[in-house]
């Protein structure tokens, strides 16, 4: 299978397995092995980077989690803790998919639900990361 080169100064060790035809990629957040799909490759790094280079624990990271959004339910795809509040919530697209208003706006509203302070959406290849303050978003490159 041919992965995408992401966006990230460090490299990672994961781990993959091969069924039929079918690729995965270890979890170590839910320590399993999930379909290796253009998304999941994005939200892997970020695990990763998370878990080695910030060195937060397994337990500060939480993927997949329902929220109920306008009556509708939908999966938010990372979100990183501390003390249990939530800090940090990660939108991951597949390298494809182009990062526009609309998807910020979509983790926005997500965000509307969690209450992080921070948000990135992504596609491994571009990154945006803005705050919240004072009702709005602000918009930065990290450091």
């Amino acid at each position: 299978m041919e992965l995408p080169k992401l966006n990230f100064q460090e490299t990672f060790d994961f781990k993959f397995k091969k069924d039929k035809d079918k690729f995965f990629i270890y979890d170590l957040v839910r320590k399993t092995y999930l379909l290796l799909t253009p998304e999941e490759w994005v939200r892997q790094h970020w695990v990763h980077y998370y878990l080695t280079v910030k060195s937060y624990s397994t337990s500060a990271l939480i993927t997949e989690k329902k929220i109920v959004l306008n009556g509708l339910t939908k999966r938010i795809d990372l979100l990183i803790t501390e003390k249990t509040e939530p800090v940090i919530l990660i939108e991951c697209k597949a390298p494809h998919i182009k990062l526009t208003e609309k998807t910020f706006e979509q983790t926005a509203r997500y965000n509307s639900i969690i209450g992080a302070k921070e948000i990135i959406l992504t596609n491994g290849l571009q990154h945006i990361n803005a705050y919240y303050e004072n009702e709005q978003y602000v918009f930065y490159k990290p450091t």
